[in-house]
């Protein structure tokens, strides 16, 4: 049985990838939450710190066997089930999914930073005013309008590929940012947001986190900054 190690599902956007995943395909799997610390103390870094080296969550676990980061993961859970379309089955689509991946995992840096995850909150407001001062959140919007756009149209949807795959799981979480901070975007993207939202593996997750109802400061800097702009 696979274990996977994951955060808070109301800000855990990497924990959610991996999950939404195993989910959606029905591939059982034992969940094992740790509360984000910023106490090294905390069973988050104590618990974390003999499984893997970087002490970050998701982990999987498979009879003991540790695999760390969300792209490894993904591969790990394809090469194990492959009666899965985990990828799609077709080469180009596949490759084209995988660039899409790779390109969620190492960029974006702007959008995560500024609109952090929080699926139980509504912050229309706040994401107002982050794109009037952030360009480099406009700009990275604008990629993925264009990304996505494009995805779909050769496609023919209902997800980015067809049917479900990877690349759905991992912009699962940048879709919920969307969402918390009221974010406009295309008629046609505001109906895949929907769909992505209504299927099966991240409408678990999004319940969980909406149920968690543990407020961690540290992972709400907007906060922050609207207080002291007051």
């Amino acid at each position: 049985m696979l274990t996977l190690i994951i955060g808070n599902k109301n800000y855990s956007s990497w924990s959610m990838r991996p999950w939404v995943l195993l989910k959606h395909f029905g591939i059982p799997f034992t969940e094992r939450k740790l509360r984000f610390s910023q106490d090294p103390a905390a069973a988050f870094h104590t618990e974390l710190a003999p499984i893997t080296p970087v002490g970050l969550v998701p982990v999987l676990l498979d009879e003991g066997f540790a695999v760390w980061d969300t792209l490894a993961i993904v591969e790990y859970v394809a090469e194990l089930f492959p009666q899965h379309a985990v990828w799609p089955r077709e080469r180009q689509a596949r490759a084209r999914a995988r660039s899409l991946v790779a390109e969620m995992h190492s960029g974006f840096g702007a959008l995560r930073q500024h609109m952090p995850q929080n699926i139980e909150a509504s912050l229309p407001s706040v994401g107002k005013r982050i794109l009037a001062e952030q360009p480099d959140v406009r700009r990275n919007l604008d990629r993925i309008v264009g990304m996505w756009t494009a995805a779909l149209n050769d496609s023919g949807g209902p997800f980015l590929f067809g049917e479900f795959s990877a690349a759905d799981a991992f912009y699962a979480p940048l879709a919920g940012r969307l969402i918390t901070y009221g974010v406009p975007l295309p008629a046609e993207l505001t109906a895949y947001v929907d769909r992505l939202w209504a299927s099966p593996g991240v409408a678990a997750w999004v319940a969980d986190a909406k149920q968690e109802k543990d407020f961690i400061d540290f992972e709400e800097p907007y906060r922050k900054s609207a207080s002291d702009a007051g």
